[in-house]
């Protein structure tokens, strides 16, 4: 019978260690937590985005995010939710993204666990991996109290993100001593900062806006600023404002590319446009009607019902308009000032979250030495990887876990095989 060890107790290593039970093998999944599934606890706000009817790749990103779709033609959104309705879990779908009936993140875990008790895994907590090598008779796992041995070996060891539930980027080092390549761990699905100190008056609003990252084409020379800037990612949805920049929803999906150019030298810089139900001229006539009716009004009186009361201040402010005017005796260039901070609100960004308050990782393993089809290292045979710890990350919406799915099924029983279907 072949020897499986699973590094990881997460979304990816239970999958792979349950798979490759299932394919015959006899695993054994170490996991430095005390318990499985910690970090699965804390998805979707507890209540496990376990994946997203909207499977486009562009919702995957990474040095090769074809990559993913290759992994996903082996197991995709079909056979998670068969496989999940299999363990019990009844899905339900909040427009397009799909929960346990429960709305439980731990009935997730719970089954995933009872699942691999069932097939015979060895659940081996608590054990922290000093020194993970390659053997005459295959791979070994020395902990402090044991050397665990496996013919193959799933490294699926999560990312630097969320540390509180285990994840401490172990797993990049222990994938480094084998020679694969490492692409830079940084933040990713997480808030960021802004260098105006008017965020501070800003705190606390949230508001539907869009929101493009740009970012200097490449690092300025020393003393020299590079004006030229190309649009990395947009996004949309409700923008929250808070004391140090931006969060929400539409700035998580965006982060990873401004936290990855930042770490460039490049200067980046945020774009909200925060009346995007409207199009340039339709936002005109739509002003221009407005003062004809309500013209009399001082300027934050007059953007009453468009925007807070904090927000419209800024807006005036910064269009240079002042508050007490009236909007009828607003001039042509301050009512074009105006539409253009509404359109254009401009912020320069300065950092990202930390990893403690990140999601998951842009980075890691370097998908062109792995075989998209086993998952398997090119560069040591036996060695399989899943889940974060590979430079693939998802958008928020249920896509990290899926990949952590799918990379955990084709892991696991490609291990069990000794690398083939």
């Amino acid at each position: 019978m072949r020897r499986v060890l699973v590094v990881g107790g997460g979304a990816s290593g239970l999958m792979a260690a349950i798979q490759a039970a299932r394919s015959g093998a006899k695993v054994t999944l170490l996991e430095k937590n005390r318990q499985v599934g910690k970090k699965i606890l804390v998805t979707g706000n507890g209540r496990c985005n376990l994946t997203n009817t909207d499977q486009d790749l562009s919702h995957y990103r990474g040095g090769e995010p074809g990559f993913a779709g290759t992994v996903f033609q082996g197991f995709g959104l079909k056979e998670t939710l068969e496989f999940f309705d299999g363990l019990g879990i009844f899905v339900k779908d909040r427009n397009g993204y799909l929960y346990p009936y429960s709305d439980q993140a731990s009935s997730v875990a719970e089954v995933l666990r009872m699942e691999a008790e069932r097939l015979g895994v060895r659940l081996a907590l608590g054990n922290r991996i000093e020194e993970l090598s390659v053997t005459d008779r295959g791979f070994a796992a020395r902990t402090e109290g044991w050397t665990y041995e496996g013919d193959a070996c799933v490294l699926a060891a999560g990312s630097a993100a969320a540390p509180d539930t285990g994840s401490d980027g172990s797993g990049y080092a222990l994938a480094a001593a084998f020679g694969h390549r490492v692409i830079k761990p940084l933040p990713a699905l997480v808030q960021l900062r802004c260098r105006e100190r008017f965020f501070e008056r800003l705190a606390g609003l949230r508001m539907e806006a869009s929101v493009k990252i740009l970012a200097e084409t490449q690092a300025p020379a020393e003393g020299k600023k590079n004006a030229e800037r190309k649009e990395l990612a947009e996004d949309r949805g409700e923008v929250q404002f808070t004391k140090s920049g931006i969060s929400g929803i539409p700035v998580f999906q965006v982060s990873r590319y401004a936290v990855r150019a930042l770490d460039e030298g490049r200067q980046v810089e945020a774009r909200l446009n925060l009346f995007p139900r409207l199009g340039e001229r339709e936002l005109k006539e739509y002003f221009a009607s407005r003062l004809e009716a309500g013209g009399y009004k001082k300027g934050e009186q007059f953007l009453t019902g468009l925007f807070p009361g904090k927000m419209s201040l800024c807006l005036l402010e910064r269009a240079g308009i002042a508050k007490n005017k009236r909007a009828e005796d607003w001039t042509g260039e301050e009512l074009d000032r105006l539409l253009g901070q509404i359109r254009d609100f401009r912020t320069e960004i300065v950092s990202g979250g930390s990893f403690e308050q990140a999601q998951v990782c842009s980075g890691g393993v370097d998908t062109r030495e792995i075989c998209p089809e086993t998952m398997e290292s090119r560069l040591v045979p036996g060695l399989f990887f899943a889940g974060e710890v590979v430079d693939i990350d998802g958008a928020c919406g249920g896509y990290n876990l899926q990949w952590a799915w799918s990379s955990g099924y084709t892991a696991g029983r490609s291990a069990a095989k000794g690398g083939t279907e």
